[in-house]
């Protein structure tokens, strides 16, 4: 049976997700530029993310005042009804500010400090995933499951790096180690999309030092319920210090070895 309060924070997820995607893809200025610098001059923010997280925590505000927020460009309210939704308002900035396609809006709502429902729009690939807790992965209304697990040998492997110089290094010295033992390595720019595409069957596994929780929250719904084994370091859960996604049996083989490579510090 389904979950009136699950059903409720669905709709109002796939509302503002749709609300946001077409702002960000109909409205995006032809002279689009960087508005705010976070962590370093690489990390950017546009006058389009503002907007949009603006956008989003509006509408579930008017929807349900007392929910607490989670954003990425400073939404922060703790709320008083147990719910908080944890937004990306675009995940893959810098993809946004090239004109490259690969970027997501990205809902989750939590409910007593566990991820309950989780909604990824992708405009620009014209998909929209989305999960509720212990009701599988969908995209675009069809159920999603994670591909088959190859060999290590013959997995393709999405990553992505940080922003500060020292964190990069050491994630590129990561990849230098790991690209012969796997198919490929795939960087898509969006962690959001990345791991959606693990729950799809386009990735086999995908891992990410330094995401942050709206990075995360959706996608790593998404992905579980797909049937990935999702985590970070052996025995905990995924997190800023790291986030692995993939299917079962290459999660078993590729957790370790991260953790061998020290993928989770800088």
């Amino acid at each position: 049976m389904s979950d009136p309060l699950y059903d409720e924070l669905l709709q109002l997820a796939f509302e503002a997700a749709d609300r946001a995607g077409r702002l960000l893809r109909d409205g995006r200025p032809a002279d689009l530029g960087v508005a705010a610098t976070k962590t370093s001059p690489i990390d950017v923010v546009t006058e389009m993310d503002i907007a949009s997280e603006k956008l989003i925590t509006g509408f579930l505000t008017e929807h349900r005042p007392h929910d607490g927020f989670l954003g990425e460009e400073g939404a922060s309210v703790t709320g008083t009804s147990g719910v908080r939704w944890v937004i990306d308002p675009v995940d893959g900035t810098v993809n946004y500010l090239y004109g490259l396609p690969s970027w997501a809006v990205s809902i989750a709502a939590e409910k007593d400090g566990e991820t309950v429902v989780g909604v990824v729009a992708a405009p620009m690939r014209g998909e929209t995933y989305h999960a509720v807790l212990g009701g599988g992965a969908f995209n675009n209304g069809e159920r999603v499951r994670h591909r088959p697990a190859p060999p290590l040998s013959q997995a393709l492997v999405g990553t992505g790096f940080g922003y500060l110089t020292e964190r990069r290094i050491g994630q590129a010295e990561v990849v230098r180690a790991l690209v012969p033992q796997v198919r490929d390595i795939r960087r898509g720019g969006s962690a959001a999309i990345d791991l959606c595409d693990v729950a799809c069957g386009r990735l086999d596994a995908y891992y990410e030092r330094g995401l942050n929780p709206w990075d995360l929250a959706a996608g790593v719904l998404i992905a579980r319920e797909a049937g990935a084994l999702t985590g970070g370091r052996p025995g905990e859960p995924a997190s800023q210090e790291l986030t692995v996604a993939a299917s079962p049996e290459v999660f078993g083989v590729l957790q370790p070895l991260l953790e061998d490579l020290g993928a989770w510090h800088d």
